[in-house]
């Protein structure tokens, strides 16, 4: 981690507050490199974190093993593994709707007059979870009032110019420059 701040004081207590956040939303495992440059004066903060690839996504076929019965135009679901349940149920509630799902036991569910094909559906993406505990990090880390923010993030590096003037072109070919050197670094 690196804390770029014409003031020494600033950039001591900035790597404090992030070393919070990051302990508070338990990310310190999962981040690579976290680059932060700061000038109150301009005003500008730039903040750029590469992150480590989360496991793979979990699909439907992983959790559950699917029988259509034609006659009774119903789609049976048969749980195998109920750790992702709770998420099975949201996305297949959103895409087909409450109403047509039944849950009679623990290991079954039932979707009457299935209209979405489910091969394939992703039912947790752990790279996208933690993508998201990124961003609230980032929130989270950002001084208050700094509501202009350019996101220029890329693949497993997430980059954010902020400031709550005008955002200056200059800033972003210095975000630009921090992500090419965030990238090629490598922490072995």
């Amino acid at each position: 981690m690196k804390v770029e701040c014409y003031d020494r004081e600033g950039a001591e207590a900035y790597e404090l507050v992030v070393k919070q956040v990051l302990q508070d939303l338990q990310l310190g495992r999962a981040i690579e490199d976290l680059q932060i440059f700061a000038d109150p004066r301009e005003p500008v903060f730039i903040i750029v974190v590469k992150f480590a690839k989360a496991a793979s996504p979990v699909y439907l076929e992983d959790m559950a093993i699917p029988e259509y019965d034609k006659e009774e135009n119903k789609l049976h679901l048969r749980i195998t593994d109920e750790t992702y349940l709770p998420q099975l149920l949201e996305k297949l509630w959103r895409l087909e709707g409450r109403e047509k799902i039944q849950q009679p036991t623990r290991f079954e569910i039932i979707i009457e007059n299935p209209t979405v094909k489910l091969e394939g559906l992703i039912v947790h993406d752990p790279q996208e979870t933690l993508r998201k505990k990124i961003y609230d990090a980032i929130f989270r880390i950002i001084p208050e009032g700094f509501r202009v923010i350019r996101d220029i993030s890329t693949d497993n590096i997430i980059a954010m110019v902020c400031t709550d003037e005008i955002l200056q072109e200059e800033w972003i070919k210095k975000a630009d420059n921090m992500i090419k050197k965030v990238g090629a670094e490598r922490r072995w």
